[in-house]
């Protein structure tokens, strides 16, 4: 199999479902943990200058990361890898640990493979460099709040062959908790698809669709696309294929 056929498997769909002016909006609750003020305070009103996202806490390390993700359980915690007394790495893993629903996106200096698995390993939904545009950062926000993954093609291409590679043997098929239209969209996320393409390719309303990924996170305990696959891929519930780009069914209609 060609390692480019899995490069889209958990890219990042950044702004491919803005919002619309005729729904209401509920703001997206962050967390900033980041051990420079000068940076927290920056990130803040980058942030809140979006009407969609507030910031409702920091923390300057590791443990008060921990601490006020307890206190406030935002929907997407932003933290940078290296702080004193806890690292950035595992200050995700007890975040994930009893807030499963909260994404955490990784703000790092470091693109070296071993902290980018590490993160992910822990369970972030995401990383971004800090030399990263502004826009960037905040469409970041939004996308890992709508349970997408923002991570780089190779990156994403390298994290499924890990996780198939340590694939967990001996759970019987039906431990998978998963319905099986649930596990048809799974599947469709698997291979990078935004929301208005899964709807289309399994003859879906989106919102629908966004049901049954908040139906599949719930069940898995996991708060993104990534995690769900990994986890997936890790128990030998989908394939390494399944996350291959396939034609779409509903566009050889058209």
């Amino acid at each position: 199999m060609r390692d480019e056929s899995t490069d889209t498997m958990i890219e990042s769909s950044v702004g491919n479902e803005p919002t619309t002016g005729a729904e209401p909006v509920t703001p997206i609750r962050v967390l900033l943990a980041d051990d420079h003020a000068l940076v927290r305070e920056g990130t803040r009103r980058l942030l809140e200058a979006e009407t969609d996202i507030r910031v409702v806490a920091e923390a300057g390390d590791g443990i008060s990361a921990v601490q006020e993700a307890d206190r406030t359980t935002p929907d997407v915690a932003i933290v940078d890898v290296a702080m004193p007394g806890m690292s950035g790495i595992e200050a995700t893993r007890k975040i994930k640990s009893t807030h499963p629903t909260i994404a955490v996106l990784a703000l790092t200096a470091y693109d070296d493979d071993q902290y980018v698995m590490a993160l992910l390993d822990a369970g972030a939904a995401g990383f971004m460099l800090k030399d990263a545009r502004a826009n960037d950062l905040v469409e970041a926000v939004r996308a890992v709040h709508r349970g997408e993954s923002v991570l780089q093609p190779h990156v994403a291409a390298r994290a499924l062959r890990r996780a198939v590679s340590g694939r967990t043997t001996g759970i019987p098929m039906g431990a998978m908790p998963l319905s099986d239209r649930e596990m048809e969209v799974l599947r469709e996320a698997a291979r990078g698809l935004p929301n208005k393409d899964i709807a289309r390719r399994l003859n879906l309303s989106v919102r629908t669709v966004h049901t049954h990924l908040g139906n599949i996170f719930a069940k898995l305990s996991v708060g993104s696309r990534t995690e769900a696959v990994l986890l997936a891929l890790r128990r030998g519930w989908i394939a390494l294929e399944d996350t291959e780009v396939t034609a779409d069914p509903q566009a050889a209609t058209k």
